[in-house]
């Protein structure tokens, strides 16, 4: 069966949710040319959907979210500019994660390395089965970690970062929650309740203030504090363009009420 990326679309009483499967449990779920392409036209289907308010990516099977980038691929490029086009669709598939207006949760059911690892920096939140192991092996068979393994010293630090880029190696779950690169851990029977707790979260939220804090937070990571704090106060002053605070502290109230002894 060719490598797919499956886009299933779930209505919940609160909304509507997209989870996208990186389908490829042979190979791993390895990022490869033709599993690139339909993850990132998945996610593009994802994203267009106006009334989504989630997504969550992950990997077919319970060994690997995404085990990297295909060493088959990788073995065959033959100079500098089939290495460009080849990186530059890794890179279109975090970018497609990056681009979507909705909260992304990396769902990580097993191996994340390499590429596998920049498609779960790139995503909102990430959770995690407790047998998953992540690193960024690439200077292991020759090349440089890049394109959104810049993300990396944002999440974890530098000095954190610099560790698992230099060395190539790879870490457990347990590792990975305490230095920050993953948000939460659950034994593998587990984490589809940890994926659970977080889109109730999500979806117990104003559909629009949620997305206006997406792209406020995609915002901030190009701008100076003194820019990113001026961006804040627009988008506060634009959420009051319409009668949605309104509604939502009313409602809140009402919740918080209904909770009180």
């Amino acid at each position: 069966m060719p490598p797919v990326a499956r886009l299933v679309h779930e209505q919940r009483a609160s909304g509507r949710i997209a989870v996208v499967t990186l389908d490829d449990e042979a190979r791993l779920n390895a990022l490869g040319p033709a599993l690139m392409t339909e993850f990132t036209a998945a996610m593009a289907g994802a994203s267009d959907d106006p009334a989504l308010r989630a997504v969550v990516v992950t990997g077919a099977g319970t060994r690997a979210f995404a085990a990297g980038a295909d060493l088959d691929v990788l073995e065959q490029i033959a100079d500098p500019q089939a290495a460009r086009a080849f990186i530059l669709e890794v890179h279109g598939c975090c970018a497609a994660i990056r681009a979507c207006p909705v909260p992304v949760i990396a769902r990580i059911n097993g191996l994340a390395l390499g590429a596998g690892l920049e498609l779960a920096a790139a995503c909102d939140i990430r959770l995690a089965a407790d047998h998953a192991r992540l690193g960024m092996p690439e200077v292991r068979v020759g090349v440089p970690s890049v394109v959104e393994a810049a993300l990396l010293p944002g999440l974890i630090g530098w000095g954190r970062a610099r560790r698992l880029l230099l060395t190539g190696e790879t870490i457990d779950a347990v590792e990975a929650l305490a230095m920050g690169l993953i948000d939460a851990i659950a034994p593998a029977e587990g984490l589809d309740a940890l994926v659970e707790r977080d889109l109730a979260a999500i979806l117990a939220s104003d559909p629009a203030a949620v997305r206006a804090q997406k792209r406020l937070i995609r915002t901030w990571e190009t701008l100076s504090l003194d820019q990113a704090i001026e961006a804040g106060v627009d988008a506060f002053a634009e959420a009051y363009a319409t009668d949605v605070p309104a509604r939502a502290i009313a409602a809140w109230r009402v919740d918080r009420l209904s909770k009180t002894p």
